[in-house]
């Protein structure tokens, strides 16, 4: 299997360490590219950076609160984009919300993962994005289906 390119987009120092530590113990860890804001995830996504060299991602985990840009514009920016919306997004928002996940619809989000409160929690939620989008869904640049959601079982509605 081809290296699986991922944008992270993530400002909170826990988070990205939680979220790296979920990839790692997930073996999802081929080429991240972590971004701190969202700003500066679209000028990366357009490869308006100094850093002109970047690989395109095969799947962007993208946190809702987000400075400069929130994430539902960066995800808004993304899916406008005909180069960028084949791109599954992955929206990671630190608590579930109604709002938050019909947000995440009306901007056409691939899927929606809320961080765990607990640690091992989040790393088995990670693994099931090796699990379907790595094992099941062929990641290339081809379209994919929009609107996959996924409440872990952690998550009391």
């Amino acid at each position: 299997m081809e290296p699986i390119n991922i944008l992270l987009t993530e400002e909170n120092e826990g988070d990205i360490m939680l979220t790296s530590e979920a990839l790692t113990q997930g073996e999802i860890v081929d080429n991240i590219s972590m971004i701190k804001n969202g700003k500066k995830a679209i000028y990366f996504l357009k490869k308006k950076s100094p850093s002109e060299k970047v690989l395109q991602p095969h799947l962007i985990l993208l946190d809702i609160n987000l400075s400069k840009m929130n994430g539902y514009k960066v995800l808004q920016n993304i899916k406008a984009k005909q180069q960028l919306k084949h791109i599954p997004v992955i929206m990671l928002p630190s608590l579930p919300s109604d709002k938050d996940i019909l947000m995440a619809c009306k901007h056409f989000a691939n899927y929606y993962l809320s961080k765990a409160p607990d640690a091992d929690d989040f790393i088995k939620a990670v693994s099931s994005i090796k699990t379907f989008w790595i094992n099941h869904v062929q990641l290339s640049l081809k379209p994919l289906c929009y609107g996959i959601f996924y409440q872990p079982a952690y998550i009391n509605r």
